[in-house]
């Protein structure tokens, strides 16, 4: 890697960092987005997994007070089985209309959800909480894109900002376990790679604090707007490359 792709590299760690501390999601959007530009997918998808287990672990650390454990453990129950699911899944579907299919909806929940007030809070139980866990497995191990089915269901039941991370982040922590174990068995974590996450570690330590100062200063009115806005991203981030590629 050249002088400009350490420097892109560090600006993309800062900038992931940033928004998983605003969001509590999101990291590995924004840094795919340029690290694979300049190091290999094996790599960026590592770093990812190990990051994200550094990210939420701080994100629940700092709100360990809305910490919900009969909200968290059914949601995770159901990520833990549907992200293995979806791995073995992808054998038999075609990745590329599957994405782009998920990422229609989430555009268009996004843009509607924006468009429109809050939902009325929902009442949900442990069973469909296992089931909507599935989904969000099923989503992240088809996608790459984990925790995103249980952050909008946290937005449906009406909690607070630190409610709603309180319970999505512990969430996507357990995600970054079971694919962290994943990549360690296949041997994605090299010492290339253990030296990349050292070198962006400040990086995305700084963007961290940084974010949860912002987070800090919004009412939870903006916090879901932008997490709807992230959700677009997310969608878009689904949607372009294949319609660019003539893939879909």
């Amino acid at each position: 890697m050249d002088e400009m792709g350490l420097v892109l590299f560090a600006v993309a760690a800062f900038a992931g960092g940033f928004v998983s501390g605003f969001s509590g999601f999101a990291m590995g959007l924004v840094v795919s987005g340029v690290w694979l530009h300049i190091i290999t997918p094996v790599q960026t998808a590592a770093l990812i997994a190990g990051y994200g287990l550094l990210t939420q672990g701080y994100g629940i650390l700092k709100l360990r007070q809305a910490l919900s454990w009969r909200a968290i453990w059914p949601l995770s129950l159901g990520t833990t089985i549907g992200i293995p699911t979806g791995v073995v899944l992808l054998t038999y579907l075609s990745p590329v209309h599957l994405r782009f299919g998920v990422g229609t909806l989430l555009a268009l929940y996004a843009i509607y959800s924006l468009a429109r007030p809050a939902f009325k809070p929902m009442k949900i139980g442990i069973m469909a909480d296992i089931a909507i866990g599935l989904v969000n497995g099923l989503v992240g191990g088809l996608t790459g894109l984990g925790g995103i089915v249980s952050t909008i269901s946290c937005q449906w039941r009406g909690w607070t900002k630190d409610v709603q991370r309180g319970v999505f982040q512990p969430v996507l922590f357990a995600a970054f376990v079971v694919i962290s174990i994943s990549m360690g068995i296949t041997g994605a974590f090299t010492s290339e790679t253990v030296k990349l996450y050292g070198l962006g570690l400040p990086f995305l330590l700084a963007g961290l604090w940084s974010g949860f100062r912002v987070y800090g200063k919004i009412d939870d009115e903006m916090f879901r707007k932008a997490v709807l806005a992230l959700l677009l991203l997310a969608g878009l981030s689904l949607i372009v490359p294949p319609l660019v590629s003539g893939g879909a």
